[in-house]
């Protein structure tokens, strides 16, 4: 006796004839790498199928009550039989009935009863090429799971490179280059840029009266607050530093980063954060600077922050808890 292939090959055999099936069950009972089943009822064949999992299904063609070639397209309907090989066996050799017998989904076509020896060989090549497949596919969903965890890694690393700790808003870095980025837009497509600046009014007598624990947890509802008033795409809040918050604000003349500021401070006084010591009002304030223009070969976006930030210092002069604005021309 040979020595058995590597491959196990599960084979199903479809045909009404026991007497077919004891032929082909007694030609390959010699080969312990052929584990072999047999179904003698047509209408239950896909679910055997289903069922066994065999890596070769050979197929009769001619059954009562059944077309082989249906019964092969319904294989091939099936998810867990769509790649299983066919092996088609006919009483005769017909080209038109091949013909139609790949047409269908086939794999390869016997006339039955078939010669040990060949059917041995086919059985094997079939197995080794759909073991093969099944590896390959495996070995393909594999490598696109680890892209994809791989993908999602970066984006995550993306994300913490770029959100600030405490707030979880976008950080300074991440400002300075979406800033700068959109800028160079705007001044390619003439449109309208702002950018507003925000700071807590009197933060370190909140530290100091209420301790930096609550003082981190006012940012945080800061920030939130803030966010939650940045309702397009386009528009990125972050945190620009200690208390002071930040947004670019593309395609938004003046009157439009006024609107936001005004959606701010009424989002910031729905907190209702008590602040003991206050010479503003009981509960945390904001300052805001808002400043926009249409960037130009006279202007740069430097300028436009400092404008922003006077405007900060304006309204903070001016009695805090408001906002102050410039334009550049």
């Amino acid at each position: 006796m040979s020595e058995a292939p590597e491959h196990q090959s599960m084979v199903l055999l479809v045909d009404d004839q026991a007497m077919v099936g004891e032929a082909i069950r007694r030609s390959l009972q010699e080969h312990p790498d052929v584990d072999f089943h047999f179904c003698s009822d047509p209408a239950v064949a896909a679910v055997t199928a289903e069922r066994i999992a065999p890596t070769v299904i050979l197929q009769d063609l001619i059954m009562p009550g059944v077309d082989g070639l249906a019964l092969v397209r319904e294989y091939r309907s099936r998810p867990a039989t769509r790649n299983t090989p066919v092996i088609v066996l006919s009483t005769r050799e017909e080209p038109t009935v091949k013909r139609d017998a790949f047409a269908a989904g086939a794999n390869d076509y016997l006339v039955k009863i078939p010669d040990p020896v060949e059917l041995l060989a086919r059985l094997r090549y079939h197995t080794q090429a759909y073991l093969h497949r099944q590896q390959r596919d495996d070995a393909y969903r594999a490598l696109r799971q680890s892209q994809q965890k791989l993908l999602e890694a970066n984006f995550e690393l993306q994300r913490l490179m770029n959100a600030d700790g405490l707030t979880e808003l976008n950080n300074r870095r991440r400002f300075d280059e979406y800033a700068s980025t959109e800028w160079r837009r705007a001044a390619r497509e003439q449109t309208p840029f702002a950018v507003l600046i925000a700071d807590v009014d009197e933060f370190k007598r909140f530290n100091d009266s209420h301790g930096h624990l609550a003082g981190d947890d006012a940012l945080k509802k800061i920030a939130a607050a803030i966010r939650s008033c940045c309702t397009r795409p386009a528009d990125l809040p972050a945190r620009f530093g200690g208390e002071e918050f930040a947004v670019v604000l593309p395609g938004t003349g003046l009157e439009g980063g006024l609107h936001l500021a005004a959606r701010i401070h009424e989002a910031v006084r729905a907190l209702a954060i008590a602040h003991k010591f206050s010479s503003v009002q009981p509960h945390v304030t904001l300052s805001i600077g808002v400043a926009a223009c249409t960037p130009c070969s006279d202007s740069n976006l430097l300028q436009l922050l400092q404008s922003a930030d006077e405007a900060l210092y304006s309204a903070k002069r001016a009695g805090r808890n408001r906002t102050d604005s410039r334009g550049l021309l």
